[in-house]
């Protein structure tokens, strides 16, 4: 099989088994891409992960588009995009019937609000392992053994400024990628 089919096939079940979107998609992503496949690095897979968010549109749209470039250059691109897309247009035109002759449904009602949970689980995951990876620059809690001071400063200072002071988050990237290529050069 050649790697731009396998690219497809893997990027529409991430497609297809997403639920959440968003961060919710990128243990699934990371799952095929660093684990099962090794087609790119976890530190790879985490710059990838940090310039899908920075770039306009949504972030699995992003992430795989990236992943894509990363694995097979541009078609890779089209297959991961279109793999993860395609899935996702045919369940919500699916859906759209569904609900409309269910919407008053209580068990229909109740199987969202479980969904709506694992998807909080999901984005919970991704931000630990993002969060792991940035201060101790490993992938699993088990692997731990130094942190990274700084990054656990910036991330801090970051923190406050935008809860506290609530200043633009794009100005803060900025400044922050800027100190980020002081400190770590």
């Amino acid at each position: 099989m050649s790697k731009l089919v396998q690219i497809f096939i893997s990027f529409f079940q991430i497609g297809l088994f997403s639920i959440g979107g968003g961060y919710a998609i990128i243990p699934m992503i990371q799952e095929q891409v660093v684990n099962l496949h090794g087609w790119v690095s976890q530190k790879t897979f985490t710059d990838i992960i940090t310039i899908s968010q920075m770039t306009p549109g949504p972030l699995a749209v992003n992430t795989s588009t990236f992943v894509g470039i990363q694995i097979a250059g541009v078609p890779g691109a089209v297959m991961a995009t279109f793999g993860c897309v395609i899935s996702g247009i045919v369940i919500s035109l699916g859906l759209y019937r569904f609900f409309q002759k269910h919407q008053e449904s209580v068990y229909v009602l109740d199987v969202l609000k479980g969904l709506k949970a694992a998807s909080l689980g999901l984005i919970v995951s991704a931000a630990a392992t993002i969060l792991v990876l940035t201060f101790f620059g490993v992938s699993e809690i088990s692997q731990i053994s130094s942190m990274d001071w700084i990054s656990v400063i910036v991330f801090l200072i970051c923190l406050v400024v935008l809860r506290k002071w609530k200043f633009n988050p794009i100005l803060v990237m900025i400044v922050t990628g800027i100190a980020g290529g002081i400190l770590y050069t």
